[in-house]
């Protein structure tokens, strides 16, 4: 499929922050389907999970479970076309298992690079 945004840029990037907001900060997870296209496909994915909004709901769910109090801040977001950069870090408490890794009750804070494509308002 060929991306395509008739929203532009300034959309593409409003909707990223409102996806990082709602699903990466405050983990409303029953709205995933509003930000991501049934099309997308993670080319980083975890293995085993499917694409679409399911597998985005699953990896997300992981991460809450992981790190229940995580929040995510964007330092530097970027958008060109349907195209958006979002350079952002993510912090909490490793509350839970993730990957197998056994919980270490630490604080921990990940930076994240992703480039994400839109698509009718959608990742």
């Amino acid at each position: 499929m060929q991306p395509t945004s008739a929203e532009g840029a300034p959309a593409n990037k409003a909707r990223q922050q409102s996806f990082i907001e709602t699903l990466q900060s405050r983990g409303q997870l029953d709205r995933v389907a509003e930000f991501v296209h049934p099309a997308f496909v993670d080319h980083s994915k975890v293995p085993g999970l499917p694409d679409g909004p399911e597998g985005v709901k699953a990896v997300l769910g992981m991460i809450r479970e992981a790190f229940p109090d995580h929040d995510a801040k964007v330092i530097h977001m970027i958008a060109e076309g349907d195209l958006v950069a979002t350079y952002k870090t993510f912090t909490g408490t490793n509350l839970g298992p993730l990957f197998g890794a056994p919980p270490t009750g630490k604080r921990a804070t990940i930076r994240v690079m992703d480039f994400v494509r839109y698509r009718d308002g959608k990742v």
